[in-house]
């Protein structure tokens, strides 16, 4: 007998411990808490990483009894021509249940949350698959075209006027429902978050700075570079940075010498002392003559 519970045992961690393809037909609900989540905050994009990466917008999580931020963060697709549907929260009778995002051919459904470069509410306008290349729409997305050249511009999805920072969906939130093509598209298979994504996800929940208890609704990091990256991006109320070759108010540091490179001796450059010039002598003036007697 223990020896068939301890089979099952081993059976249900390999099927939990390996990535899921699942059909889903409603986002499932992960998570139920009473309280509704903050404000989403204000973030610059960083620049796309390479070609392939996808952006992932930032958003709320929950855990230790207090909501916690995911920053945004830029990722590669787990398989040609798959994008992501962002997580979102919905409000149900005052219960705030949190579906978790996840890779598809098409985008899902998100809340008609705007979270903004590319994710407005319903799609993705940040960019699209051509083949096996995705191109990016560069009206929304920030990229460096020189790295980059999968490039396009389609201003036309540039949403003008202050966004809506409401993070969830239902009675006193956003109001929308689903599309005729994102009800098709909850009904497609799906890829789960990749394993960078968790530990994205995962680092954010170790840092306490990223609660709102602490930060009070203005995350410390908000953004990052790319999955995977430990040095985890912009704070929500950073400045610019200053050109690294000269930060203001420093002085910029001396070039050291190798310790293994012997110093020259220096050379006492003799002074020249240049020669005095000798002043003329000064004529004497012949005395005045006395007129002689007569």
């Amino acid at each position: 007998m223990k020896q068939i519970v301890k089979g099952f045992i081993f059976l249900t961690c390999i099927f939990f411990a390996t990535p899921k393809i699942y059909a889903q037909i409603e986002a499932g609900i992960d998570i139920s808490v009473g309280v509704a989540p903050p404000e989403l905050p204000e973030y610059e994009q960083p620049e796309c990483p390479g070609e392939g990466y996808i952006w992932t917008p930032g958003y709320w999580g929950y855990g230790n009894n207090d909501y916690y931020f995911v920053p945004g963060v830029w990722v590669m697709a787990p398989q040609m021509g798959y994008l992501w549907t962002p997580s979102y929260w919905d409000n149900n009778g005052g219960r705030y249940g949190f579906h978790a995002g996840y890779w598809g051919p098409h985008i899902g459904f998100y809340g008609g949350v705007n979270y903004g470069y590319g994710y407005g509410g319903h799609g993705y306008d940040g960019g699209r698959w051509e083949g096996n290349r995705f191109r990016y729409n560069t009206a929304v997305s920030r990229v460096n075209i020189n790295i980059v050249h999968n490039t396009y511009i389609d201003r036309s999805v540039v949403i003008v006027g202050n966004r809506n920072r409401v993070s969830f969906h239902g009675q006193g939130g956003i109001n929308e429902s689903p599309r005729d093509n994102e009800r098709q598209a909850m009904n497609e298979r799906h890829l789960q978050a990749t394993s960078r994504q968790v530990a994205h996800h995962q680092q954010a929940a170790n840092n306490r700075n990223q609660y709102a208890a602490v930060n009070h609704g203005k995350p410390q990091v908000v953004v990052s570079n790319r999955a995977g990256n430990n040095r985890q991006g912009q704070n929500a109320n950073a400045r610019p940075a200053q050109p690294r070759t000269q930060q203001a108010g420093k002085p910029q540091p001396q070039a050291q010498r190798p310790a293994n490179v012997a110093r020259q001796p220096q050379r006492v450059q003799p002074q020249r002392t240049q020669p005095q010039r000798r002043q003329p002598a000064q004529r004497r003036q012949p005395a005045d003559k006395k007129p002689a007697n007569n």
